[in-house]
């Protein structure tokens, strides 16, 4: 399907699940796919709006939750976001993603050390969910624990070998533990798989494996 039949199709997603919530204003499936889809084509407040919608009419859809957490915490409403996602977890206190989306508010917040708690909560509860050992190896990195970086990036790339993000987040860990020519070969390898390396960090790590 082509970009332009996508955008159209969505269209009509959209119209039919409008035409759903003013038959059935009940409706909290309605309301909340209706809100996941006004933000695939970035209706933002229309997506706010339908979410918070769907949690007026069952304030224990703890998938409302998440989707209106992560909708809010792109927006900087980090408070209200971490409200919503620690209502999950008291509802269903084994949800990984919760826990997750927990652990990137507490690292953007520079509370590192809770985010790495909250990364292996959720690893706790589904060891196979990326993207938790990928956030993992990024608390690590920033908390200049390098080898303990590496193993989560290497488990990241066990679990996916084809994520662009984990094979860049293993180049970086292996560079701060000085592994240049491995790190080098993961940058390029996430280079391949679609990833922006950034420019400043190949350079570097050419400057390292010449010198």
């Amino acid at each position: 399907m082509s970009d332009k039949e996508e955008q159209v199709d969505l269209k009509t997603v959209i119209a039919d699940l409008e035409k759903i919530c003013a038959e059935k204003p009940e409706n909290v499936i309605a309301h909340h796919q209706l809100g996941l889809v006004y933000r695939q084509v970035g209706l933002i407040d229309k997506a706010i709006a339908a979410l918070e919608r769907a949690l007026e009419l069952d304030d224990h859809s703890v998938e409302s939750m998440i989707n209106l957490g992560a909708i809010l915490f792109d927006q900087g409403d980090i408070d209200r976001a971490l409200s919503l996602n620690e209502k999950a977890l008291a509802i269903t206190p084994n949800m990984a993603e919760a826990h997750v989306n927990i652990g990137l508010i507490r690292q953007r917040q520079g509370m590192v050390d809770d985010a790495i708690r909250s990364y292996d909560q959720a690893i706790q509860v589904d060891p196979s969910l990326l993207t938790a050992w990928i956030n993992l190896t990024s608390a690590y990195t920033m908390n200049q624990q390098d080898e303990k970086a590496v193993e989560a990036a290497r488990q990241a790339v066990t679990l996916e070998p084809d994520s662009s993000m984990a094979r860049n987040n293993l180049a970086v860990a292996l560079y701060f533990n000085g592994d240049y020519q491995e790190a080098k070969t993961n940058a390029d390898k996430a280079a391949d798989l679609g990833y922006p390396v950034d420019p400043r960090f190949t350079e570097a790590l050419e400057q390292k494996l010449a010198g």
